[in-house]
């Protein structure tokens, strides 16, 4: 299976559902990549010992790495008393916002949903799932969300420390956030 991505409907329904438009509007990997977007597809059941992995973390530089898992028995206040019952810590993953640094995400269990801005600032939900390694480029704006069955384990891999700040949207004032504006007109 390949990696899936579409571009979104603007409803306010619960975050973890698909979003589609009506009809579907598929991106296709290709036009990811051209925003800086990168995948792999690797095999979760030997993360520990492979050497697909082990290769591309040698040719990215990801020295560092650590494991999460996301689910209601694992996030504190997971339960609110709103209707879409997320944690305080997924509405954080779902504030739109960049980073300063690539953001690299290997799902080894589960389904969640990246949504980044494409050149028009829509936004293109890519869905995730166990298997999928992805790199976000520094500068993108971006958020995370769980799809319904409100679970992903997930490796969160990193070039040197860890360094995960989240600056929310406005945030084009970052040099970081222009370079990324400026590499999309080479397309």
């Amino acid at each position: 299976m390949t990696l899936e991505a579409w571009y979104m409907d603007s409803s306010e329904e619960d975050q973890r559902k698909p979003h589609r438009l009506n009809p579907n509007q598929p991106v296709p990997l290709k036009e990811l990549n051209q925003l800086g977007v990168f995948y792999w597809k690797l095999n979760a059941d030997i993360y520990e010992a492979d050497p697909e992995l082990e290769k591309i973390r040698k040719e990215q530089g990801y020295t560092y790495m650590d494991i999460l898992s996301i689910r209601k028995d694992t996030l504190p206040d997971y339960e609110t008393k709103n209707s879409v019952r997320l944690s305080l810590q997924l509405k954080m993953f779902f504030t739109e916002h960049l980073h300063l640094d690539d953001e690299i995400r290997y799902i080894l269990d589960g389904r969640a949903y990246f949504d980044i801005r494409d050149k028009q600032d829509r936004w293109i939900r890519i869905d995730l799932g166990k298997g999928d390694l992805i790199t976000l480029p520094a500068g993108i704006y971006h958020r995370f969300t769980l799809d319904e069955t409100d679970y992903t384990k997930v490796m969160r891999l990193f070039v040197g420390e860890p360094v995960w700040k989240a600056y929310n949207r406005p945030a084009d004032d970052f040099e970081i956030r222009q370079k990324y504006v400026a590499s999309l007109k080479a397309f």
